[in-house]
């Protein structure tokens, strides 16, 4: 004779099982649909700086002491005046989103193995500055203190026409998704032109 009890605690924990499946499966699946839905939000917040083409506008820059310079398309002012070292380049944001520039570091020379700055290191701007997705902008910074350890090698490099580098640090609109791009400014055809090189993500996985 069966015997139903058993029976019924066995189908009872079946059925349990099956639940418990159902349940981990839909649980899993929403938390890939969040994950998708994230990644989708942050790719259409994402920024992506360039240096800016020959064919684009020209970008006119004013630092806090009034000073002022044109930067052209595809190139960048590095200059020495009156002890203070102004240092700019133009640039096009290829992202989807809003960049908004925090800071930078600058070194002399050209290093392609080079890792990044550590982002404590950068100089902060004294300003954020926004470029729009798809449109053009500009990068700035300078060197006034005449005790800063960088200014004297910074202007000498300038003075001989010394290849420059430039660590930008910047993110999106909501403060996340913070990436460094490099850009190598070469004196040329007697001004100074600059490129990008590499990027790298802070708070996510790099592309390479």
């Amino acid at each position: 004779m069966a015997d139903w009890s058993t029976i019924a605690s066995l189908a009872t924990a079946g059925g349990t099982l099956l639940l418990a499946v159902a349940t981990f499966s839909s649980t899993r699946s929403a938390n890939q649909s969040a994950r998708m839905a994230e990644r989708a939000m942050l790719a259409g917040l994402r920024p992506l700086l360039l240096t800016s083409r020959p064919q684009d506008l020209a970008e006119k820059v004013m630092w806090s002491d009034e000073h002022f310079a044109k930067v052209l398309g595809g190139q960048g002012v590095a200059e020495e005046i009156a002890g203070v070292v102004y240092l700019a380049a133009g640039l096009r944001n290829v992202g989807a989103g809003v960049a908004v520039l925090h800071g930078w570091h600058l070194y002399v020379g050209w290093d392609t193995e080079r890792p990044p700055t550590d982002p404590d290191r950068f100089h902060r701007l004294t300003r954020d500055l926004y470029i729009a997705s798809g449109d053009t902008g500009f990068w700035q910074g300078a060197i006034r203190a005449p005790d800063d350890p960088e200014r004297k090698a910074v202007a000498e490099a300038i003075a001989g026409h010394e290849r420059l580098t430039v660590d930008v640090l910047y993110g999106d609109q909501e403060g996340g998704q913070r990436t460094i791009s490099r850009l190598a400014f070469t004196w040329h055809a007697d001004v100074w032109r600059c490129a990008t090189s590499r990027h790298w993500n802070l708070d996510r996985d790099d592309p390479r």
